[in-house]
């Protein structure tokens, strides 16, 4: 497994669904809505510039709420997984 650095979190990204459950094609246009998943490791916190390190507001096991381009996918342990930003999540799913 990899441990993010500073305000970087790992996310497993959600599958988009392509159909609806009464097999309806969902257009391209409706698919540019924010992605979801859950968040399997996260960094310490970010760095200030008086060297204080702002704790984290997400944590391991938060489904999270982010934009669909956001972040960089990687490949930990054969799978895939997304890397962003704490600062690009856009919510905490409850």
């Amino acid at each position: 497994m990899i441990e993010p650095l500073f305000d970087y979190v790992i996310i497993d990204k959600d599958e988009e669904k392509t159909t609806t459950a009464g097999g309806l094609v969902i257009p391209d246009s409706q698919k540019e809505k924010p992605s979801t998943g859950t968040i399997v490791a996260t960094g310490t916190g970010a760095i200030m510039e008086n060297g204080i390190v702002t704790p984290m507001f997400v944590q391991v096991g938060d489904r999270v709420l982010f934009p669909k381009h956001a972040g960089k996918m990687i490949k930990v342990d054969d799978t895939d997984k997304l890397i962003i930003r704490q600062t690009d999540i856009l919510g905490i799913l409850r």
